[in-house]
């Protein structure tokens, strides 16, 4: 009797949901679900950056990592460039992209993100200052009293957020070029940024005479999070994506990509730089 039912319905072309329900199917959306679409901070080398051959992609060991995610759970994954880490934000929090590839955890995003174990990789918050003017830093309140900067949009871990909206005098700009830039000319005391992205971004802007706190700020990690409100966000997505990071994680393929990718944003940078 269900089958005669079922043809019936398919014969009257009832909606798929309907079969769903009665059959214990997921939803129609999340079982169609046959590509996904990752975003991430554009200026986050070695881990993203704009793809300077295609600058509608974003490449770097997250991307790659991606890659290899999409293999392992049998669907592809588009590493895109949306434009720049608010706007990428925004784009998860209205599920115009399905995942962001690297995001530390903050009591805001959880209203947006699904937050996955285990972590892309643990990263470090460093106090960038002026070889000439350096800064004694050792805890968050020596930086009370001085000028600093950092990127629009950018967390350093829920605690020293909250410490820096209360305490401290910091100035935001759009992009880690223009706050590098302004440190080297000595327009602030100071810039709160991670190691490797920063440690790049000099580099390729052929800025010296920097130096980096050997006390970090902050130590966060970075997750692989899914958009709540993307059409393919389930419970078994969810799964396999963990899954397939348990997988890499236990095998420190992260380790690799950076690696690999430091190498390739230096190599551009030089490229960059050469004249003609």
């Amino acid at each position: 009797m269900l089958h005669s039912f079922l043809s019936s319905c398919q014969s009257r072309r009832w909606p798929a949901l309907l079969l769903g329900v009665l059959l214990g199917l997921p939803p129609l959306a999340n079982a169609a679900c046959t590509r996904l679409v990752a975003s991430g901070n554009p200026e986050y080398p070695p881990f993203l950056w704009q793809d300077p051959k295609n600058d509608s992609k974003l490449i770097g060991a997250n991307a790659e990592l991606m890659q290899l995610v999409a293999r392992e759970i049998g669907i592809p994954i588009e590493v895109r460039y949306v434009g720049p880490w608010g706007r990428v934000q925004e784009s998860a929090r209205n599920g115009r992209i399905d995942l962001i590839a690297g995001a530390f955890l903050t009591q805001p995003r959880l209203t947006y993100l699904r937050y996955l174990q285990p972590v892309i990789r643990d990263t470090q918050t460093l106090i960038w200052t002026r070889q000439q003017h350096p800064l004694q830093y050792q805890r968050w309140e020596d930086l009370q009293g001085q000028e600093g900067i950092t990127v629009v949009n950018n967390s350093f871990g829920q605690a020293f957020d909250q410490f820096a909206a209360i305490n401290l005098k910091l100035q935001q700009v759009g992009s880690v070029k223009n706050a590098l830039q302004m440190l080297s000319l000595g327009r602030a005391d100071y810039l709160i940024y991670e190691d490797a992205p920063g440690l790049a971004y000099a580099a390729s802007l052929n800025i010296r005479g920097l130096r980096a706190s050997s006390v970090p700020v902050s130590r966060e990690k970075l997750y692989l999070t899914v958009a709540l409100a993307s059409a393919c966000n389930n419970e078994q997505l969810a799964e396999r994506l963990s899954r397939a990071m348990k997988k890499f994680s236990d095998d420190r393929v992260m380790d690799t990509l950076v690696e690999k990718y430091l190498r390739v944003w230096q190599a551009q940078s030089s490229a960059a730089r050469r004249p003609g």
